[in-house]
């Protein structure tokens, strides 16, 4: 609930817990095991900022946060749950809800071109060791500096091909370029094709200006990324959000602190997005995760455990709820440990053993203080979500998406002069000039023979015979043979 200005997340017996809006942009941490409430937690959040006029964007990896488009109701379960937290004024309520869907089934498409995303993040969608995603690196360069442009998967795969058959060309100004390598990238590409990801790239591209949206009566909008399906590709699902990362931190202006974040944006299973992560990606994600602040973006990562996000990540993250960890292995009280370690402690309990013993709708919860500093951490009963909770009809969801003020503007692909028409033409154009070039040769020999001709010049006996032994030899006598008989011919001549 958004009270008084500030954002009321849960209550323990004598506080409340809120997360200042000035402080929201400082980035935070949802943790706990699967069914202890992270998704309630995320979805009372995402409420809140939407109703203090701060647009969300957050995945749906379940379906079941499509319900905040429709209206709530109090049922026993909640409010007992109001009862115990104290909470008379409760509406049960709708929120602005704009759905997206990279497929385009479940939401507004969204496109991205080639070029935009880039030979760093389409590495990590395909998969690429090093050294391919090296080469990918000079396929890319190879593209800019011929001006072919990369929109679509079929562009990517015709530059491709393009390279190959000009690597002598290239290698000297590029570095080495391996046909191992660009086979690989094909064969990842076509994998990727595959799981669908061919409608993600293309045109109109994305604009994420839209995810900033407000109603008419200023309340922010929540975009809900339908990744149900997407999700079954955990490496795309990753990709993709890193992908939308950085092309957030790219189109935001410096704005230094505000009263209140400009956008939250929830990272929902943020373990995928690090997983196998090369060093030289994460100094990448780090430095986002520095930086974007002073856009005026909050960034809060959803994962089952502290110790999913790196410590870089992790220390850049400030305001933090944690729910239950179930710890019954040597390894799984160590992440306990871990997680209480990162809290202030409390006198009145136990950090590492209340971690054990929350149930579902609890939480450790520490937000940060109106100086900026970690507060002492409480034990809490989470608020119960405004909104409807689960998912919601195929017949709802297309309601919300028919009467969005973006229907229409990204449901159409768009088609122009790219990578594949301009390979097409310079491979066109190189087949001309060789057929040219050949009628030029041709003309040449046919202009000599009819100029010897009309010299009346004729052969002598040893020409003839020269050539009719050189005929021969087309025909399979050795040059050392033929060389010999003729010398032999004309001796024999020159006696006669």
């Amino acid at each position: 609930m958004f009270v008084n200005d500030k954002v009321l997340v849960g209550k323990s017996e004598t506080t409340e817990l809120n997360l200042l809006l000035s402080m929201a942009n400082r980035h935070g941490l949802i943790t706990g095991a699967s069914g202890s409430g992270k998704t309630i937690t995320l979805k009372v959040m995402a409420e809140s900022f939407s109703d203090a006029g701060v647009p969300v964007f957050l995945a749906d990896v379940k379906g079941d946060l499509a319900g905040t488009a429709l209206d709530g109701e109090i049922n026993e379960n909640i409010q007992q749950r109001l009862d115990k937290l104290g909470i008379t004024e409760f509406d049960a309520k709708s929120f602005p809800v704009c759905f997206w869907d990279l497929y385009g089934e479940g939401g507004h498409p969204i496109r991205a071109t080639v070029d935009s995303v880039g030979p760093d993040v389409l590495s990590m969608m395909l998969g690429l060791s090093e050294a391919q995603e090296g080469n990918l690196d000079i396929v890319f360069e190879v593209a800019k500096d011929e001006q072919l442009e990369l929109i679509d998967l079929a562009d990517l795969r015709n530059t491709l091909q393009y390279v190959s058959e000009n690597r002598a060309k290239y290698a000297a100004k590029y570095g080495n370029i391996t046909t191992q390598s660009l086979g690989v990238i094909q064969r990842s590409l076509l994998a990727l094709e595959k799981q669908g990801a061919d409608r993600f790239f293309g045109e109109p591209m994305l604009d994420v200006k839209d995810f900033f949206a407000h109603t008419t009566d200023q309340r922010g909008m929540i975009n809900i990324l339908h990744s149900v399906k997407l999700f079954e590709n955990p490496d795309l699902y990753a990709s993709f959000l890193l992908w939308l990362l950085n092309t957030l931190f790219a189109t935001s202006p410096e704005v230094g602190d505000l009263d209140k974040p400009k956008m939250v944006f929830f990272f929902d299973e943020a373990h995928l997005l690090f997983n196998g992560m090369p060093s030289y990606r994460l100094k990448r994600i780090v430095q986002v995760v520095k930086l974007i602040r002073s856009r005026g973006i909050g960034l809060y990562f959803i994962s089952q455990k502290p110790t999913d996000i790196p410590d870089e990540v992790l220390s850049q993250l400030s305001n933090r709820v944690q729910h239950s960890l179930r710890a019954y292995t040597p390894s799984e009280l160590k992440v306990v440990k871990v997680a209480a370690g990162t809290f202030r402690a409390n006198k009145a309990f136990d950090t590492e053993k209340a971690i054990s013993e929350l149930g579902t709708g609890e939480a450790l919860i520490s937000f940060l203080d109106e100086k900026g500093a970690p507060s002492i951490v409480e034990r809490a009963t989470i608020l119960p979500p405004q909104s409807c909770m689960g998912t919601i009809s195929e017949s709802s969801r297309q309601k919300v998406i028919n009467n969005s003020p973006l229907c229409g503007k990204y449901d159409e692909t768009t088609n122009r002069e790219t990578a594949t028409e301009k390979i097409a033409t310079i491979r066109e154009e190189a087949t001309q000039k060789a057929a040219e070039a050949k009628q030029v040769a041709e003309a040449e020999k046919a202009a000599k023979k009819q100029g010897s001709a009309k010299s009346g010049k004729s052969d002598s006996p040893a020409d003839l015979i020269t050539k009719t032994i050189g005929t021969g030899v087309q025909r399979g006598v050795t040059n050392a043979i033929s060389s010999t008989i003729s010398k032999i011919i004309r001796n024999l001549l020159k006696k006669k």
